[in-house]
């Protein structure tokens, strides 16, 4: 009987939870190991932080439909990864013993990198459920008030999207309650132009949202390198195309939400030969690292190189259809080599996202991620604010059930017109 232990139970571990078990039966053990025993649905924080959702809607407790398939649920967080004793310290003091790994434990939010950024700062976030509860509350007072709102990602990020839902979102919200004229608003971001998105562009994501932008009165700033943020002001340096500091920014505001700088976490930092030096773990086309053979990894914990150089360095982001992919690879490569295989499964490494703009949507999807790509769209309408809806509700169902296998992007890819997916680019 191996022991196959899934360190990290957000979307990516509780997928890969599911589906391992699913592949390999009762006959293996399958630990998971999660910081407390609540899921919160991430996609819908936006939401949560405008009072769309309540905190309920969003989470529940994954110990029953844990242990309901079989496996065994640790609700502790990691302290230290030890990979020549193939051991897992946790900060209790107990540790966990695996044959094989699989790490999606998502990424440290590293605040620290921009002075008074943050929920313990001047800034809000929507990264995790109690971050959002608290940009919610931030944002009830800031209602009774309103104000200048400025709204982006930190240079050092690798998530965009969310920063431009949260900025549209916004824009419907107050729009809603007639406060919409009293607000200006100014996004804020690392990428060179709107809609880069950390991969170069998706067809006309910039024209696309460009032209949002104006309809919605959204001013922006591009190649941006935020220096510090401070009690009703961020400060932000202007970047040319050498990389120099051409513009510098004072802007005031009442709200604001910036989309942090990523790292790895710090039970996987620093272990030489598994993480890079930003302590992203280093994958093979396999999703397995090249020195522990018996450690996979898939999520926003992955090591992906940029899609291009640009004056601020921008992150890859890693979406919904990708993790799904990087999932089924790794469960299938385990089930092979536990049966004798090789492991050959590789992970299609496609790009698909639905952000939510409050009353309509933008899609994009590049097959592969990476540019010259087989397949690019961009669309936008009505449509993907349903579509994001009905993840979420299909989600948190499957959960309930103890069901969380991947699926539905596909579902989703067929409203593109694809039907068939082939592995995109290489892991470097």
């Amino acid at each position: 009987m191996a022991r196959i232990v899934i360190l990290g139970a957000g979307i990516g571990g509780m997928s890969a939870a599911y589906e391992i078990r699913s592949l390999l039966g009762k006959e293996h053990s399958i630990t998971l190991i999660g910081e407390g025993p609540i899921f919160n649905f991430t996609p819908s924080n936006p939401w949560l932080a405008v009072g769309w959702r309540k905190p309920d809607d969003i989470r529940l407790d994954v110990t029953r439909p844990i242990e309901s398939r079989n496996m065994r649920f640790v609700p502790t967080a990691a302290k230290k990864v030890v990979p020549e004793a193939r051991r897992i310290d946790l900060v209790d003091g107990t540790s966990v013993a695996y044959d094989y790994l699989v790490i999606t434990t998502g990424p440290r939010l590293a605040f620290e990198r921009v002075p008074g950024s943050g929920p313990a700062g001047f800034s809000q976030s929507v990264c995790t459920g109690p971050h959002a509860e608290r940009a919610w509350a931030a944002y009830q007072q800031f209602l009774d008030n309103p104000g200048p709102v400025v709204v982006g990602a930190v240079q050092g990020a690798s998530c965009f999207g969310p920063a431009y839902e949260f900025a549209m979102i916004l824009d419907t919200d107050l729009r809603r309650r007639k406060l919409r004229d009293r607000v200006p608003m100014t996004f804020v971001t690392s990428e060179p132009y709107i809609g880069h998105m950390g991969l170069g562009g998706i067809g006309d994501s910039k024209g696309l949202l460009e032209s949002e932008f104006r309809q919605r009165h959204i001013k922006w700033i591009t190649n941006s390198r935020v220096a510090s943020i401070e009690d009703g002001k961020v400060n932000v340096e202007e970047l040319d195309g050498d990389g120099k500091v051409g513009h510098t920014h004072s802007l005031p505001f009442a709200y604001s939400m910036m989309i942090p700088s990523f790292a790895g976490v710090e039970a996987v930092q620093g272990v030489e030969g598994l993480v890079n030096p930003g302590g992203f773990v280093i994958v093979d086309q396999h999703q397995r690292n090249p020195k522990y053979p018996e450690i996979f990894s898939a999520g926003v914990c992955v090591a992906i190189p940029p899609v291009e150089p640009t004056p601020v360095p921008v992150g890859v982001p890693k979406t919904g259809l990708m993790i799904e992919s990087m999932v089924s690879a790794i469960a299938a490569n385990i089930r092979d080599e536990l049966a004798g295989r090789p492991a050959t499964a590789e992970a299609t490494w496609n790009a698909l996202c639905l952000a939510d703009m409050g009353d309509s949507g933008f899609a994009f999807i590049a097959l592969p991620q990476i540019p010259p790509r087989n397949v690019t769209k961009a669309l936008t309408g009505r449509w993907v604010h349903l579509a994001k809806v009905a993840y979420e509700k299909y989600f948190l169902r499957k959960m309930r059930k103890g069901t969380a296998e991947p699926g539905y992007e596909k579902y989703v890819l067929k409203g593109f017109g694809i039907s068939r997916l082939k592995p995109g680019k290489k892991v470097a």
